[in-house]
C-alpha cells in the first residue's frame, strides 16, 4: 500500500467521516462511565530572567484537592473538581467540566527544582520555577 499525500481541497470526506466528526465533537469522551465530561484547565507558560512561570486556571477547584509534584524535571499538576450535587432534573443545560485532571510539562535542566514556589488566588494556580543562577541572563553594561 503506498502513502498518498491527504489533501483538503481534493479528499471528499465520506459521509461516515462527516457523522464521525459531528458526533465526535458533540460527544466528548465521558469519564468512568458517570457521563462527566473530560476536561483540562488552560495554563499559560512564560519564562521571566529568573524563572518560568505556570498559570493555571482552576476555578471552582478546592486549593486541597491540587497537588504538584516534580520528578526528573517533570512538573505535574492534577486536581479535581467536584460534581455539584444538583438533580439531573432541575438542569436545562450543562456546559462545565467535572472530575479529575493531570498536566504534565517537562523542565528544561536550566532550573531548580527545590525551590519552587505554587500560589493559590481566586481560581488561578501561580506555580513559578527559579532558573539557576548560571543560567539567568546578566546584562553587561558598555564602558
Amino acid at each position: 500500500m503506498a502513502l498518498v499525500r491527504w489533501n483538503p481541497a481534493t479528499t471528499v470526506p465520506t459521509l461516515q467521516d462527516q457523522i464521525n466528526r459531528l458526533f465526535g465533537d458533540m460527544l466528548p469522551e465521558t469519564q468512568q462511565g458517570l457521563g462527566l465530561m473530560n476536561w483540562r484547565p488552560s495554563i499559560d507558560t512564560y519564562e521571566k530572567d529568573d524563572a518560568i512561570v505556570f498559570k493555571a486556571e482552576l476555578p471552582g477547584v478546592k486549593m486541597e484537592d491540587v497537588d504538584i509534584d516534580v520528578s526528573n524535571n517533570v512538573l505535574t499538576i492534577k486536581g479535581e473538581r467536584h460534581y455539584e450535587d444538583v438533580k439531573e432534573e432541575d438542569f436545562y443545560r450543562r456546559e462545565r467540566f467535572y472530575g479529575k485532571f493531570q498536566r504534565v510539562f517537562t523542565l528544561p535542566d536550566n532550573v531548580d527544582t527545590t525551590n519552587i514556589d505554587a500560589r493559590y488566588n481566586e481560581g488561578v494556580l501561580e506555580i513559578t520555577v527559579p532558573k539557576t543562577e548560571q543560567t539567568q541572563t546578566k546584562k553587561i553594561e558598555i564602558k
